[in-house]
């Protein structure tokens, strides 16, 4: 497969190699978390084998795999489809991601190996790719990240009781606010920003930034970009109790 629609993107330098890594896994961790409707309703075991793509694009697609042999580009698990309905809707996106994390660090070594990356390239390459959590990680909701021996886990609890002791009107209003809270004159709770820092999206991966929306699921507890999810503030005000994409298709009746 190509880059998304255009003509194969070749990427030959480490920085080049990670960001192509980067998009693909921002494509493949949108579609199991934020498009996960969509994504299931295309994976239909009665259809042929079919594969989950990643763009450099950071777009995803679900196709039949590559009619070339050798394929221009190593293949995703093939068949991904048939075991949708024969286990649990959860368990079967867990299965996907971690096939998914498989297929992107192969793509990442075969673009490392085709351009000669040698020893210190490779290392460099895999500690920019290991900084990111996996796409496991992220459906699962175990996205970690190690810093002064704090993890996403207590980061969440920390955030909840900090926004809970923040004077904030109704119910549903404290729920849906940022992360941080700003002073009375539009800074920063410093204390706030270092715990705070550290979170990540359910939904992409990545970590907070103080000008952006988040919203947290009430099921899972965990906190998402307002844009991955497609919840704007103003929406946000009119939800009495959300439910992240992932907590809602595990809800959904099976035939």
């Amino acid at each position: 497969m190509d880059g998304g629609g255009g003509a194969p993107y070749n990427p030959r330098t480490v920085e080049e190699v990670f960001r192509d890594f980067k998009g693909r896994r921002a494509g493949m961790v949108k579609a199991l978390t934020a498009d996960v409707e969509e994504f299931f309703h295309q994976c239909d075991p009665e259809k042929e084998n079919l594969c989950l793509y990643g763009f450099p694009s950071e777009q995803w697609e679900v196709n039949l795999p590559a009619e070339e042999v050798p394929p221009e580009l190593p293949e995703p698990a093939l068949g991904i489809n048939f075991a949708r309905d024969g286990m649990q809707e959860k368990d079967w996106l867990a299965l996907v991601a971690v096939h998914s994390d498989a297929w992107l660090l192969s793509v990442a070594l075969y673009f490392g190996a085709r351009f000669g990356f040698d020893k210190a390239d490779r290392k460099r390459l895999f500690t920019m790719i290991n900084d990111l959590p996996t796409v496991f990680e992220v459906v699962t909701g175990n996205a970690k990240k190690q810093v002064k021996d704090k993890s996403v886990v207590s980061n969440h609890s920390s955030t909840k009781s900090k926004s809970n002791t923040k004077g904030r009107g109704s119910e549903s209003q404290a729920k849906y606010q940022k992360v941080l809270v700003q002073d009375d004159e539009g800074g920063l709770d410093e204390e706030e920003e270092e715990e705070h820092g550290d979170t990540l999206c359910g939904a992409c991966g990545e970590n907070y930034a103080s000008d952006e929306f988040w919203i947290c699921c009430d099921v899972c507890e965990r906190w998402f970009h307002g844009k991955c999810v497609k919840v704007t503030p103003a929406k946000a005000e009119h939800i009495k109790q959300y439910k992240c994409p992932s907590c809602s298709s595990n809800k959904r009746a099976r035939p």
